[in-house]
C-alpha cells in the first residue's frame, strides 16, 4: 500500500472531485484511486436519501471490472423487511460504523445482505455514516473478496476517505435534490431555466406551442359532497392518467389549477409544427384512454364516475417569470392560452372529450375533423372546432372504449 496514494485520494475529494461530472463518475474515480493505492475493493455502494415525490433515495453502486450503477430506492422499500434489517438502516439508527468478516472464525451474518455477500465470495465488510453538516446521516459500504479481508491498513484508509466523500455526496446531493424538487413542482424546462439563473421577474421568451388546457368535468359537485381526503386521492389518480402522457409524448405540465392542468407542447422551426401537434395529439388519446379506464374502475365499485375535457391549441405564448411581492410563477400568457381555456366550454356543451382549434386542425389533417362555429366568450371572432375522428362516431358524453 501507498499511504501518500490514499492522502491524494483525499486531496481530491477535499476539492470537490472536480474531475468527476457524475455523481456516479464520483464513486468510480475514487474506487480506482483506491483500488492503485492497494485497497482490494470488490464492491462499494454510496447511499443517499433524498427529497423526491416518488423516491426515498438513491443508490450508487460500484462493482469491480463493471460499469458503475445508479439505482432508484421508491418508498415502497421502506416497508420491506430486507431492508429494514439491512445494515443501512442500522447506520440510519445509531450512526455508527460497522464492520463484518464473512469468512473464518469471526465471520458473522446478523444482516440478510452479507449472507448473500458472502455466497458471491465476499471475505469481509465495513460500512461507515456519511455525516451531513445538517445532522442527516447517509451510508457508504466496501466489500472484499481477498483472502483475510481488510487489512487494518485498508480499514484506515477508508476511514480516512469517508469524511471528504460525505462533503462530497452532500453538495451533489444538494443539487439533486434542487433539480428534483424543481422538476416536481415546476416542470423539467422550467427548472433547468432557474437553475441556469432565468429568475428575472419580467424575463419571458416567444415560443410557438401546442397547448393543453384539460378539466375535470362535475368536479365542483364532487367536493361539496365527498371527504376532503377522497377528493384529494381522486385527483391524484386523475392526474396520474394525464402526466404521463404528457411527458411519454415531449409535453411539459406547467400547472394544477384546481382540478385543471396546463401543459405545452414545445416547437421548434416550422417543420416542426405538425410533428409537435401529433405528438400533444397522441397524448391526448392515450390520456383519454387511460381517464376512462380510471371512469370504468371506479363506477364498478360503486364510485362517482370521471368525464373530463380537454382542449387543444397551436399558437405563439410567451413563456417566463410573472409574479410580484417576491414570489415568481414560470407560466405561458397570451391569447392563444386563453384561447385553449375557451375551447374547454365549447367541449362540455358538446358532451365531447377532446377539442381542437382550427390552428391545431391545420397541423393534423385527417385526424381530427370539424364539429362547427362557435363564439368564444374574451375572442372576437368565430372559432371553427374540431374533434378526432374517432369521437365524432361515439355518443357524446359516453366513455370511449
Amino acid at each position: 500500500m501507498n499511504p501518500g496514494g490514499i492522502d491524494g485520494v483525499v486531496s481530491w475529494l477535499v476539492d470537490g472531485a472536480r474531475s468527476a461530472q457524475r455523481p456516479d463518475d464520483v464513486l468510480a474515480g475514487m474506487c480506482e484511486r483506491l483500488s492503485t493505492c492497494g485497497v482490494p475493493l470488490w464492491r462499494v455502494s454510496v447511499f443517499v436519501r433524498t427529497l423526491h415525490p416518488e423516491l426515498m433515495g438513491r443508490q450508487f453502486r460500484w462493482t469491480q471490472g463493471q460499469a458503475t450503477e445508479i439505482l432508484e430506492a421508491p418508498f415502497r422499500l421502506l416497508e420491506e423487511s430486507e431492508y429494514r434489517q439491512s445494515p443501512v438502516v442500522h447506520i440510519y439508527g445509531t450512526g455508527a460504523a460497522i464492520r463484518r468478516r464473512l469468512a473464518g472464525p469471526d465471520a458473522r451474518f446478523d444482516f440478510a445482505v452479507l449472507d448473500d455477500f458472502r455466497r458471491q465470495g465476499a471475505t469481509d465488510y465495513f460500512a461507515a455514516p456519511l455525516l451531513f453538516t445538517n445532522g442527516e446521516i447517509h451510508v457508504a459500504t466496501f466489500a472484499t473478496k481477498r483472502a483475510g479481508g481488510f487489512s487494518d491498513g485498508d480499514i484506515a484508509s477508508l476511514e480516512a476517505i469517508v469524511p471528504p466523500l460525505a462533503r462530497v455526496a452532500e453538495v451533489r446531493a444538494l443539487r439533486r435534490i434542487a433539480v428534483n424538487l424543481l422538476d416536481a413542482y415546476l416542470g423539467r424546462h422550467v427548472g433547468e431555466r432557474i437553475l441556469s439563473g432565468q429568475i428575472r421577474r419580467g424575463e419571458t421568451d416567444v415560443i410557438q406551442a401546442a397547448i393543453w388546457s384539460s378539466d375535470m368535468r362535475g368536479f365542483t359537485e364532487f367536493t361539496d359532497s365527498a371527504p376532503p381526503r377522497e377528493v384529494t386521492d381522486l385527483l391524484n389518480l386523475y392526474f396520474d392518467r394525464q402526466g404521463p402522457a404528457i411527458h411519454e409524448h415531449g409535453g411539459e405540465i406547467l400547472k394544477f389549477i384546481g382540478d385543471g392542468l396546463l401543459a405545452v407542447f414545445r416547437a421548434g422551426d416550422d417543420a416542426d409544427f405538425g410533428a409537435t401537434c401529433r405528438r400533444a395529439l397522441a397524448a391526448a388519446r392515450q390520456a383519454r384512454l387511460a381517464v376512462d379506464a380510471l371512469s370504468l374502475e371506479r363506477s364498478s365499485r360503486g364510485k362517482t364516475p370521471v368525464r373530463f375535457v380537454l382542449a387543444l391549441h397551436f399558437g405563439e405564448v410567451s413563456f417566463g417569470n410573472v409574479g410580484g411581492g417576491g414570489r415568481l410563477d414560470f407560466t405561458c400568457i397570451g391569447p392563444a392560452v386563453n384561447l385553449a381555456s375557451r375551447l374547454e366550454g365549447v367541449a362540455k356543451t358538446l358532451g365531447r372529450t377532446i377539442v381542437c382549434s382550427s390552428a391545431f386542425a391545420r397541423w393534423t389533417p385527417g385526424e381530427v375533423l370539424p364539429v362547427g362555429a362557435f363564439e368564444l366568450r374574451g375572442i372576437r371572432s368565430s372559432e371553427t372546432v374540431f374533434a378526432p375522428r374517432e369521437e365524432l362516431s361515439d355518443t357524446p358524453g359516453e366513455p370511449h372504449p
